[in-house]
């Protein structure tokens, strides 16, 4: 039998496509050269998911500025403490009379001006003054002390936050890594298959239908592998956006399947406690400090009272250069007290509208409460669906990969279609493709539950 060349070139494309094509997107991962920084915990490039984290916990630029926003409040509290403190300052001053003042007094029944003084004084100055009590230092504490509760909060909202999206991001990128995997897996078959097909073509088996469909099969997988490639690239930009990851690093996850397996469980029955939200602890914070507003307000008509000293060294003299001769030092010792008498209602509306706050803020507590009631109940709707649903995946892989030895089997006898092979490697494929996805879904929704549950833990 003669064949034609002709009539074998849908044999030559995947050939053509696999050798020219294929080859190189399999050998560009391991020929990449790696650029890491030597110091940062991602050295070796194969990066478990606390590898990723604890990574993100210390080069992650959004979490860095909040962790100098927490530095910048600790300052600020003792920028807030330091008004109880005596405050000294000194001063000099020089003063010239052009001409002396004059001072009145009676001479012969006359009243009469007389020029008093000298004309040079040298004055310098020490003070001291003391804050015993003032309400607006006493709130510039309680507040300075809030605010560092506040922003120590914000550290570990942000931590909480970081870490769960760099888990989906992680298992979002060991998706794609076991999807490509399927994917070479399933052009190798279909290249083989293939061949086995122009062989039966050959030797008068079959017609050319059987390696028709197995080439239009191999271009699918090889233009689905491309695809997920190309994904996968772009999984780890956003994964090395998330830890913080400068330069030409190619992150590489590493992975036990095993291992995934064992950590897709959680226990269902747990109920959620606000308590253990961060957001509530930040509400709880907002609504104390909005409580101090109040008090502020309501105790506003107390006094300020203070004390000062200063003590003054004071030279005088007729000429300049005589003025230093002579010194006639003195000092004052004193409490001052202020009394806000009127404000025009200021204090009074004040109050009132600090109080109004208060009551928003128990409504915003009221609304977490709900908010997180239902994230819970999304969160664990979902999670238990998934982990349904992956039941069933693992169930139609194994399955799927006993049909297909049957069917190929089969085909190699004589028995079975070619078609057939092909309707079985494709339900293989799609159920290797469908228990990932559910795998990598449980995994998903499992964070997803335990930030509804308030169980990230900041520390690992």
């Amino acid at each position: 039998m003669k064949i034609k060349l002709g009539t074998g070139s849908g044999l030559l494309l995947p050939a053509t496509f696999l050798l020219f094509f294929g080859y190189p997107v399999f050998a560009q991962k391991t020929n990449r050269q790696e650029k890491i920084n030597i110091n940062s915990p991602i050295e070796g490039g194969n990066l478990t998911l606390n590898d990723c984290i604890g990574y993100a916990l210390k080069n992650q630029p959004a979490l860095n500025q909040v962790l100098i926003d927490r530095s910048v409040s600790n300052l600020n509290r003792k920028i807030a403490v330091s008004a109880w403190m005596p405050q000294v300052s000194g001063s000099m001053l020089y003063q010239n009379y052009l001409s002396l003042p004059y001072s009145f007094s009676t001479v012969g029944g006359k009243l009469t001006g007389i020029g008093s003084g000298v004309f040079n004084y040298g004055l310098p100055q020490i003070g001291v003054a003391q804050t015993l009590f003032s309400h607006d230092a006493l709130l510039a504490g309680k507040v300075a002390d809030l605010g560092k509760e506040a922003a120590a909060t914000n550290v570990t909202a942000l931590k909480i936050n970081l870490i769960a999206s760099v888990s989906k991001a992680f298992y979002d990128l060991l998706l794609s890594v076991k999807q490509v995997e399927v994917f070479r897996e399933d052009t190798a078959r279909l290249a083989k298959n293939m061949t086995d097909a122009y062989h039966r073509f050959v030797s008068g088996v079959s017609d050319k239908v059987d390696y028709k469909q197995a080439s239009i099969a191999l271009n699918n997988s090889l233009a689905g592998l491309k695809s997920e490639l190309e994904i996968e690239e772009a999984k780890k930009a956003v994964l090395k956006e998330l830890i913080g990851a400068k330069g030409d690093v190619d992150l590489r996850p590493a992975f036990d399947t095993a291992a995934l397996l064992n950590q897709i469980y959680v226990d269902t029955l747990a109920a959620v406690h606000m308590e253990k939200r961060i957001e509530y602890s930040q509400l709880q914070i907002a609504r104390r400090l909005q409580h101090e507003n109040s008090l502020y307000y309501k105790y506003g008509y107390l006094p300020s009272i203070g004390a000062y000293y200063n003590y003054v060294y004071e030279w005088e003299g007729e000429r300049l250069s005589t003025m230093f001769q002579n010194a006639y030092p003195y000092s004052v010792f004193g409490v001052q007290l202020n009394i806000p008498i009127f404000t025009g209602l200021k204090r009074v509306d004040n109050y009132r509208k600090s109080i109004l706050m208060e009551k928003r803020t128990d409504l915003d507590v009221d609304n977490l409460e709900l908010a997180v009631n239902t994230q819970y109940s999304a969160a664990m709707a979902n999670y238990k669906a998934s982990l349904y649903n992956l039941h069933i995946q693992l169930e139609n892989r194994a399955t799927a990969q006993e049909v297909y030895n049957i069917v190929k089997f089969q085909y190699r006898e004589g028995i079975k279609s070619y078609l057939d092979v092909v309707i079985a490697e494709s339900d293989l494929k799609t159920s290797e493709i469908n228990y990932l996805n559910a795998l990598f879904k449980v995994l998903e929704s499992k964070v997803d539950l335990q930030v509804a549950m308030g169980d990230i833990q900041t520390e690992i």
